[in-house]
């Protein structure tokens, strides 16, 4: 099977965030397709967790939802940055928290039928408040920084009340990393 070709590309929009491409791709001989791909530089997700089991959540005004939503913190890479760098900037610039240690539970491709982006997904322990506090982005004016029990996360992820994708994927590898850990069944 041959792989799809690129006949023609173009840059209809370059964003802050986000750049807009369509491109006129051949998938079959004789077959050109119109493709829309949004290039994203890809981001960090950090899942804090607390020596207690507590996990540290943003809240934060979602302006295309045009709503606040109960999210773990996370950050668009800068160009070249390396996804751990992001995610120790992120965790820092958003909660006001650093943490000793750092483990990457996966990296995950958010929309791949249109979108480049790649998540890394770290979990972050040994959590300590930061003497320089938030250093909020533009924009993040109205996040604030909540506190539950990890169960408590997981059972508000199951009645529908958090439905962020990387929130759930991070918490979700989190209580099963630690399920694994103290070699309790992963189902109930």
């Amino acid at each position: 099977m041959a792989l799809p070709k690129t006949i023609k590309s173009e840059r209809l929009y370059h964003g802050r965030i986000i750049d807009l491409i369509v491109e006129d791709v051949e998938d079959a001989p004789g077959r050109v397709r119109k493709r829309e791909i949004v290039s994203h530089p890809g981001g960090s997700v950090i899942v804090p967790l607390f020596d207690n089991g507590q996990v540290l959540l943003v809240r934060q005004y979602r302006y295309p939802l045009q709503k606040f939503i109960l999210e773990v913190p996370a950050g668009k890479l800068e160009p070249n940055e390396d996804p751990l760098q992001a995610a120790r900037r992120e965790l820092q610039e958003e909660t006001g928290f650093t943490a000793d240690h750092y483990e990457k539970l996966t990296a995950m491709f958010t929309t791949p039928g249109f979108c480049s982006e790649v998540l890394h997904i770290y979990l972050a322990t040994g959590l300590k408040q930061s003497k320089e506090g938030q250093h909020l982005d533009e924009g993040e004016q109205s996040l604030t920084v909540e506190i539950f029990p990890l169960s408590t996360v997981v059972e508000m992820i199951e009645r529908g009340e958090i439905a962020d994708s990387k929130t759930i994927a991070g918490i979700l590898l989190t209580e099963r990393k630690l399920r694994l850990k103290a070699n309790e069944p992963l189902s109930k």
